[in-house]
C-alpha cells in the first residue's frame, strides 16, 4: 500500500477515534440552543418542550436562546457562525427554507452552513371564517372566490409568513384571486375575523384552536394533507376541491456545518427519543403539532425539496426579494 494512502486512512481513522469519543463524553456542559422566534411563537413552544426533555436526557442544560427577526434569519446567522463542537443549535421553523428565495442576499448558506439534523413537527394552518360567515364549507368559498375574483378579503401575517405564502398558494393551486390584506401578527388577523371585518384568513392552528373550540370562528380546512388530531371532523382543502393540495408549518433542528458526524447522530438520536415521550409528544399534540420524525438524511433531502417548493411560491406571488 502507497505510505501517503496508509497515511491518510491513519489519519481519518484516528480522527473518527477522537469523535466517537468526544460524543460519548458528550455534552459535558449547557447547550445553547437558539430559538428563531420570539418567546411565545409557534416555534418557541414547540421547542422548548422538546429541548426541557433532552435536558432530562443529557442531565445537563439546554438554553433556550430567543433571537428572532428578520423572518428567523438573524438566528440562523448566529448559528451559522458558531463553534461547530454541538454546543449550539439552532431550532427554526419552515421559515428557515423560505428565506433562501425571500431575502436577496442573506449572511449565510442555508445548504452549505448547517447540519440538518431533525425535523421535530408538522403543524397545519386552519382556514378560518367569521361564526356569522355565509361560507359553511371550502366547497362554498371556493365557487364564491372564482365567481367574483378579488371580492374576498383575505389577511395574512406580514409579508412573506406561512400564512401569506399559504394563501398564494390556496389562491394559486384553486384558481382564485383575492384582496389581500397584511397583518403585522397571527392576533391582530384573528381578531378582524372574529369581528367580521376581514373573510377569511389561514390561521397556525396553535394560535386559531381555542377560537374555533369555543365558536368565535369557523374551521372550513385544514391546510395539510391529512386532517388534524385535535379537528378530525374538519376536511382538508384536497378533500374540500383542491386535489393534491398540501401547505405545512414545520419546525427542525439544525446545527453549524462541520459539526462532528457522531455529535449530529447523537443529537438526533436523543431529540427523537424525547419527541417520542408520551408526555412530550401529548403536550404537542394538544397545540395541533403531529410528529413527524426525520433523522439527518431524510431531513436534508425535505428541507432541499422545501426550498424548491417555497422558491416557486415566492416567485408566483411577485413577491421581491428583501
Amino acid at each position: 500500500m502507497n505510505i501517503m494512502i496508509a497515511r491518510t486512512i491513519a489519519a481519518v481513522l484516528a480522527a473518527s477515534m477522537v469523535s466517537v469519543a468526544f460524543a460519548q463524553k458528550y455534552p459535558e456542559r449547557p447547550v445553547r440552543t437558539i430559538i428563531a422566534f420570539p418567546s411565545g411563537s409557534a416555534t418557541d413552544i414547540v421547542g422548548r418542550v422538546i429541548v426541557q426533555k433532552v435536558s432530562d436526557i443529557w442531565g445537563q442544560q439546554v438554553v433556550p436562546d430567543n433571537r428572532g427577526g428578520a423572518g428567523g434569519s438573524i438566528a440562523s446567522a448566529l448559528a451559522a457562525k458558531a463553534t461547530p463542537d454541538g454546543y449550539t443549535l439552532l431550532i427554526n421553523s419552515s421559515a428557515h427554507a423560505v428565506n433562501p428565495s425571500f431575502y436577496a442576499k442573506l449572511p449565510y448558506d442555508t445548504q452549505k452552513d448547517f447540519v440538518d439534523v431533525s425535523l421535530l413537527a408538522i403543524q397545519p394552518n386552519v382556514l378560518i371564517v367569521p361564526s356569522n360567515s355565509p361560507f359553511k364549507t371550502t366547497a362554498d368559498f371556493i365557487k364564491a372566490a372564482k365567481a367574483k375574483p378579488g371580492a374576498i378579503n383575505f389577511s395574512f401575517a406580514g409579508v412573506g409568513s406561512g400564512t401569506h405564502l399559504n394563501m398564494v398558494k390556496f389562491g394559486l393551486d384553486g384558481g382564485m384571486k383575492f384582496n389581500e390584506i397584511a397583518y403585522k401578527g397571527s392576533s391582530e388577523a384573528i381578531v378582524d375575523v372574529i369581528g367580521a371585518r376581514v373573510d377569511t384568513y389561514w390561521a397556525p392552528i396553535s394560535a386559531g384552536l381555542t377560537y374555533i373550540q369555543s365558536g368565535k370562528v369557523r374551521a372550513l380546512a385544514v391546510s395539510t394533507d391529512k386532517r388534524s388530531s385535535q379537528l378530525p371532523n374538519v376536511p382538508t382543502v384536497a378533500e374540500s376541491g383542491v386535489p393534491g393540495f398540501n401547505y405545512a408549518l414545520w419546525f427542525g433542528l439544525w446545527a453549524p456545518a462541520g459539526t462532528p458526524p457522531a455529535i449530529v447522530g447523537k443529537v438526533a438520536k436523543d431529540f427523537t427519543q424525547a419527541l417520542r415521550d408520551n408526555a412530550v409528544s401529548a403536550k404537542l399534540a394538544t397545540l395541533g403539532n403531529e410528529l413527524n420524525i426525520l433523522e439527518p438524511a431524510a431531513f436534508k433531502k425535505f428541507v432541499q425539496q422545501e426550498i424548491q417548493e417555497f422558491a416557486k411560491i415566492v416567485k408566483a406571488a411577485g413577491i421581491k426579494p428583501q
